[in-house]
């Protein structure tokens, strides 16, 4: 019986087995990886197209929705940026200054391999720029700024090792150009160019903008040298102007100013304030052209203010402060510069024309009185006379 029961209980344990756990019938589909994959430069000055071809043998997933999982970035970069897409290309901008680097796989959706999602093998591709000339020759200092969100201008410095017959050229390309543009207006010094002013760069605002700033030399070779930035996240703004300052009772004091002209909205802006109150200065920053202060002595004689704008958070990433207004003071004691600006000179001058005045007066009261003595000693003579 013992032997009897043992059997029952493996044949239990091996039904038990046999109906909840399978061997996934999914375990031996393959799947190859995208073909012809590559990195492709359309002459963007940094946009590039990667692309590629669907895999060989999806005869038997020819009704799944294949999709793809592409991996990107530069190379020296710790992340990579992930992309899933039914498309066979995407585009992205990238820095020319390093290399590239991608890998793609393809991906068979959980519902056409009996409930497990099956991977290819990665396909890689890799694109650097063709190399030339020393990592000294490129440009130095790049600076570009967009004033007051119409004027973007643009300055460099040559390379260290850049020969004196050395010139720059500099290209730009945003979405929306059909090519890359050279600068149509170079700021030049000896002979040079070490800038660009750029013409009014409509609908730009919001895109990748994309510069290439190369070189020509008869002596040696020049690396070029590329940028991507966003107009907005480089806007210095025009600074506030009419500055106001009240002092309301013996402790409020009311600080406002006006928007700075021209195109910006009033809501993109952030104003930085520095407050001086007698020796003691202290700076805070508003959203708003009217800010409260309180005084922290009623004996203070002197409240200074200025202002800088800057483009906020919710219409950049980023931006430049605007220099700094016109100083704007109010002194606890002008009532006594009145006095001694106005009033006192208003009394000197109130006492001088007194003084004509009774000067006047008093020789008009002599000559009448003189006047009468000798018209009294005429009618003593007549009277005489008779």
């Amino acid at each position: 019986m013992a032997f009897v029961h043992l059997d029952v209980r493996h044949f239990c344990t091996l039904l038990i087995c046999t109906t909840f756990v399978s061997v996934p019938s999914n375990a031996e589909i393959k799947v190859n990886p995208p073909e012809d994959f590559e990195i492709v430069d359309p002459g963007y000055l940094g946009y590039l197209s990667l692309q590629w071809q669907r895999p060989l043998f999806l005869d038997n997933f020819q009704d799944c929705p294949i999709e793809y999982e592409l991996k990107y970035r530069n190379i020296g970069s710790k992340y990579w940026k992930t992309i899933i897409t039914k498309n066979l290309h995407y585009k992205d901008g990238f820095d020319l200054n390093k290399g590239v680097e991608a890998k793609i796989h393809t991906l068979v959706p959980a519902q056409c391999t009996n409930g497990l999602e099956v991977r290819s093998s990665w396909s890689e591709a890799t694109y650097w720029t063709s190399p030339r000339g020393n990592e000294d020759t490129k440009v130095r200092e790049m600076d570009c700024v967009y004033y007051n969100w119409q004027h973007l201008l643009c300055s460099w410095k040559p390379g260290v090792s850049a020969h004196l017959v050395t010139n720059y050229q500099l290209f730009y390309w945003f979405e929306g150009l059909k090519y890359a543009i050279q600068c149509p207006d170079y700021i030049k010094a000896n002979g040079k160019n070490t800038g660009c002013r750029f013409p009014h760069l409509e609908s730009s605002d919001y895109k990748d903008f994309y510069i290439c700033v190369n070189g020509s030399s008869e002596s040696h070779p020049i690396q070029p040298s590329y940028f991507i930035f966003q107009l907005q996240n480089i806007v210095k703004p025009l600074p506030p102007e009419y500055l106001s300052l009240t002092v309301e009772n013996s402790e409020e004091v009311n600080l406002r100013w006006s928007m700075p002209k021209g195109p910006i909205p009033a809501k993109c802006f952030i104003y930085e304030i520095e407050f001086t109150e007698d020796d003691t200065t202290w700076v805070t920053t508003t959203v708003e052209n009217e800010i409260q202060i309180t005084r922290t002595s009623n004996e203070s004689k002197k409240l200074c203010f200025l202002v800088r704008s800057k483009i906020n958070m919710y219409c950049s990433d980023d931006g430049l402060w605007s220099e700094w207004s016109d100083e704007q003071c109010w002194k606890g004691d002008k009532w006594k510069e009145t006095v001694v600006f106005f009033l006192i000179p208003f009394a000197f001058i109130s006492l001088f024309v007194l003084v004509i005045t009774c000067l006047l007066l008093y020789n008009q009261r002599a000559l009448l009185k003189t006047i009468f003595h000798a018209k009294k000693e005429v009618f003593s003579h007549q009277e005489t006379f008779f």
